[in-house]
This record gives C-alpha cells, structure tokens and sequence, in this order.
C-alpha cells in the first residue's frame, strides 16, 4: 500500500499552520478537485478525498495535536497510540465540514460525507462577464447586446445524457443515492465511511445508451447573445445581474446567474464624483475681469454661464440638475464648472503698452512685464 502523504503537504500548508490558514485552503483545494467538476476523472475524485481526509483530522485540535505529536501513527489502531478514536477511522462525523461544502457548492451538498443523496437539485454557476460603455451610456442607460458562452441542457435529451427513447437505469450498488457507505469493526467500535459511488460516479445513474450529442453528459456549450439593459447612473465597476441566465444547474436545478460588470470609459471633458459632474473651463483675463456669458458643455448640450466680473481663478459654479441620474429614482446630481484663468501669449507691442497702463491706474506696480516703477 502507497504510503499516505502528510496530511500538510495534502493542503499544501507548512506544519503548524493556524485554523483559519487550514479552512482557507480547504475550501479553495476542495472546490478545485470536486468530483462534480472532473466527472470521470480519478485523479481528481483521489485528491478530493485525501484532501478531505486531512482537513477532517487538521480542522479538530484534539486530532491535529495527536497528528502533530506522532503522524499517521497516532490513528493506527495497532499502533499503539490511541488509534482512530473520535470517529476518524471511518470521517463518520466530519463536524462543520458539511457546512463548509453546501456554502462552497450550494444547498443540498451533501459530498460524500453521508446525509442525503448528493444527487439533488443544484444551482448552475454564474457566468461573469464585462461590457464596456461610454461617459455618456453610464449617464443615462443603455441597451447592449452581449455575445456568451455558457453551459446549457443539451436539446436532444433534456439534460439526461440518454438517447432518445432511452432512460437512464438506476445504480444497482448504490441504490440512486450516488454514495455507498462501508463499515469496519475495530477494537474502538464499528466505523463507517461514506464514499462516491465508483460504478456511477456519484450520479445515482447508470446510462447504458449515452446522447450522442452530448455524449451522456446532459450539457452542452453554446454561445448566445443576450440583451442587457444597463441602468442610468451606473458606475465604472458596478455589476448588473440577470436571474437565471448562467450556466445550467445539475440535476435539474436552476440556471445561474449571468453578472455583466461594466467599465465605463473616460471623457475628454467630464469627471465623475457620486453623481456629480465636474469639469474645467478655461476662460480669458477680460471674461473674468469684465464678466462674460459663456458657453459650457453638458451631458445635454451647450448652456450658458454667466461669469460675474472680478471672477478669480479656481472659482467654480454649479450647473443643477446637470449631473448624473441616481439608480432607481428620478433625480440627478449636478455639475460643477471650476474657470480657469488663461494668461494671455504672444502680445503685440501696442497690447503690452495698454495693459501696462492699467496696472498704472491700478496701482498695481509696473513689473508686470519687466519694469520697476520707480520710486517717489
């Protein structure tokens, strides 16, 4: 017999690995190798089980600390250390390893730790995909054709994996349960194991004429478009979720969920804060000392702001109801215009001499261009 790997090394963990570090890679190596995700493979269903039996001794303290003090030995009833005390010789009590299954794989996950058959009804995965639209598909909705790939019940038998005008027989060595359960005497009493089903893999089925479509897998791939729409005021990030429109359930299950995550591309002009607008607009020394109506984009068009004189650079103006709309209620936010003032380039002689002087009479000194005013 192949000597057993350490129950660490099973988890990928270094020894002494705390509680929390022992269910995290659980549940991640758990997901990856179960059966129901590599039918047929034996690989997988064997890794599966060894990583189900070393979580089932690492996630209990009492057997971690007899596990770390002298290995494998310590559940050897011949061994001389205790052996399987406390049910491990056969995982017929797996503690909250049930729970952490049925939240990985859905309700009604019962594994191959006993209970109820792990046949039953199981939601199909979601299937996630991302769209990307513009500023102003964001602002106000949108509707997007989405082309996906996702897996479905195959046409020709319904999702049951047997040709036409066949059904499947059910598995005389487990009795349709898709597990069957074993018991050993031992010097501590009679220990049971709950395992998969080897003749149906855990299905509780036998096929013996498969669909030749799908090869009596009951699923197949498909692309589809699917029509989407795309609320006002979503955000960059932001996922839409269409109901039952995944990948197939098992079992005859509900569909999964298709979940869109929308990035929203950037403006020339805009920015976004909440469902505010916020932009920059240049304007001339004359407009902000004069005052001026000015033309401002939005995401409806061209509006007029009037600049008041005297307006001093980083001022900033608010346009109401110029935003972006909030999901789900009709109100939007507003946008915000901060001027900026633009030092005038490339003046002619006569244009330096005029604002020179202006900032005579304003007392405001003559260096702007190079020259001291002297002193009296």
């Amino acid at each position: 017999m192949a000597e057993k790997r350490d129950y660490y090394e099973s988890l990928g963990l270094q020894k002494g690995a705390s509680d929390e570090e022992i269910k995290k890679a659980y549940r991640k190596l758990a997901k990856e190798y179960h059966p129901d995700l590599h039918p047929g493979d034996k690989a997988a269903e064997e890794k599966f089980k060894e990583i189900g039996e070393a979580y089932e001794v690492l996630s209990d303290p009492d057997k971690k600390a007899r596990y770390d003090q002298f290995g494998h030995a310590a559940f050897d009833p011949n061994a001389g250390y205790g052996g399987a005390g406390g049910g491990y010789g056969g995982f017929g009590d797996f503690g909250d390893l049930g729970d952490i299954l049925g939240n990985i794989f859905g309700r009604g996950f019962t594994g191959d730790f006993g209970g109820t058959s792990r046949n039953g009804p199981m939601k199909g995965d979601p299937l996630r995909v991302r769209v990307s639209i513009s500023f102003e598909e964001a602002a106000f909705g949108c509707k997007k054709d989405l082309s996906v790939t996702r897996i479905e019940d195959c046409d020709d038998c319904g999702g049951s994996g047997c040709a036409k005008g066949t059904t499947a027989d059910t598995c005389p060595e487990c009795g349709g349960r898709g597990t069957v359960q074993t018991q050993q005497r031992t010097p501590f009493g009679v220990m049971s194991s709950t395992t998969a089903c080897r003749n149906c893999g855990g299905s509780g089925k036998i096929i013996k004429s498969p669909c030749p479509r799908c090869g009596g897998k009951g699923k197949i791939r498909r692309q589809r478009t699917i029509s989407v729409n795309i609320p006002a005021g979503i955000d960059d990030g932001q996922t839409v979720q269409l109901r039952g429109q995944g990948h197939a359930g098992l079992n005859g299950g509900p569909s999964g969920d298709l979940l869109i995550t929308v990035s929203v591309k950037a403006h020339p002009l805009f920015e976004r804060d909440g469902s505010s607008v916020l932009m920059d607009l240049p304007i001339s020394f004359v407009q902000a000392a004069l005052g001026a109506e000015v033309e401002v984009p939005t995401l409806d068009g061209k509006v007029n702001l009037t600049i008041p004189e005297g307006t001093q650079t980083g001022s900033t103006f608010r346009l109401r109801g110029k935003g972006i709309p909030r999901i789900g209620a009709n109100v939007r936010g507003d946008q915000f215009v901060t001027v900026n003032i633009e030092t005038p380039k490339n003046l002619t002689k006569e244009q330096k001499e005029l604002l020179q002087q202006f900032a005579d009479s304003t007392g405001s000194g003559g260096g702007i261009f190079g020259k001291k005013k002297k002193r009296k």
